[in-house]
């Protein structure tokens, strides 16, 4: 499993819509994501509008082209489009930078024998 973390930047101007927008995101995109499969999805605003997405999938390439297979995924993006500055015509859904992966607790923790793992008892 890939697991992925994205950053946008939100219109200040448009934050309080950009969330409520996604308070109740379409059933048929939630559908489409779950099909596409895009597990584990959340997204985690800033006052300033810093956008943090994480998801996890097979492969992003995959789930992206999955998602572009999807009729409803045009119109949210076109529609999601408008609250992102510097897309610099890129969709949101491709247009994010994403960020490296420089430590994850449970693939360090199997790399260590089971005996040091145990903690110091007082």
């Amino acid at each position: 499993m890939q697991r992925v973390c994205f950053q946008l930047q939100v219109k200040p101007e448009r934050l309080e819509e950009y969330t409520a927008r996604h308070r109740s995101v379409w059933p048929e995109m939630l559908q489409a994501l779950k099909r596409s499969g895009w597990h584990n999805y959340s997204l985690f605003l800033r006052e300033d509008g810093l956008l943090i997405g994480y998801v996890e999938v097979e492969s992003l390439a995959v789930a992206q082209a999955a998602m572009d297979a999807e009729d409803i995924n045009a119109a949210w993006q076109e529609q999601m489009g408008e609250f992102f500055v510097d897309l610099e015509g890129a969709r949101p859904d491709t247009g994010f930078l994403e960020l490296q992966e420089v430590f994850h607790l449970e693939d360090q923790l199997a790399t260590v024998e089971p005996s040091t793992t145990q903690t110091p008892q007082n």
